[in-house]
């Protein structure tokens, strides 16, 4: 496919990364590369990021066709690289604005606990793990995410109970910072990143790193061994 999966603008010093593969925003090998594509153009000495998705849809996580392909290269491959994107977000110097515009659901909902702040919108969409019911392990490297986000009283029936949020009853369980009217979500993604966009440098990367560093040694832990079994 030619067309990028992911695209980025610039709007003064608040980058925007928006996903859309045209259907389900999943995490294939290609929508990984495309934002890693992306997040390499990115200031991390100032400003704020905004990751959007399409209109009804943020993500809907890994790709189902690879995974039921069966091609075990190709899962891993897909696997790996949408693992090390993710803490690549949750680690990125600058403060991260997930603009929740629709269901986020498995890889998706872990992609929102990268974030700094999430942003949903009102409406009939749903975010959650949803692996316990699909018979799939949840590895350490996108496990550790969902665990430092969700509130204590959510843990349970967040990642083993594999309950499904509405994006206003995610706010309770932590998943959600703020809920808008789909019209108002990027005015509202603005607005907070032009306030975060003034947090200073190096004092805030310094901190971020002090802050997430149980989860983030824990991830890069799991990775190593990720690597080396070839899991």
């Amino acid at each position: 496919m030619s067309e990028k999966l992911a695209t980025l603008k610039k709007e003064g010093n608040i980058s925007i990364i928006t996903l859309d593969d045209g259907k389900a925003n999943v995490f294939s090998s290609q929508m990984s590369q495309d934002v890693n594509e992306c997040l390499d153009e990115v200031a991390t000495e100032e400003g704020c990021l905004i990751i959007v998705g399409k209109e009804g849809m943020f993500s809907a996580g890994l790709d189902l066709k690879t995974i039921q392909s069966g091609d075990v290269d190709s899962i891993m491959k897909m696997s790996k690289a949408a693992f090390e994107l993710l803490a690549r977000i949750f680690s990125f110097p600058r403060p991260v604005i997930a603009a929740c515009s629709g269901h986020g659901i498995a890889l998706g909902t872990f992609l929102l606990c990268c974030c700094d702040y999430r942003i949903g919108v009102k409406g009939d969409f749903m975010l959650g793990a949803n692996e316990m019911r699909t018979n799939m392990v949840i590895p350490t490297p996108i496990l550790e995410l969902i665990k430092f986000r969700v509130n204590e009283s959510h843990k349970y029936r967040a990642v083993l109970g594999a309950e499904m949020y509405t994006l206003e009853k995610a706010q309770e369980a932590g998943l959600i910072d703020e809920v808008v009217s789909p019209e108002d979500l990027m005015k509202a993604a603005l607005e907070k990143a032009k306030d975060l966009g003034t947090m200073g440098h190096p004092s805030y990367t310094i901190t971020k790193e002090l802050f997430i560093a149980e989860p983030m040694s824990k991830i890069n832990e799991a990775m190593k061994e990720y690597k080396k079994d070839g899991k």
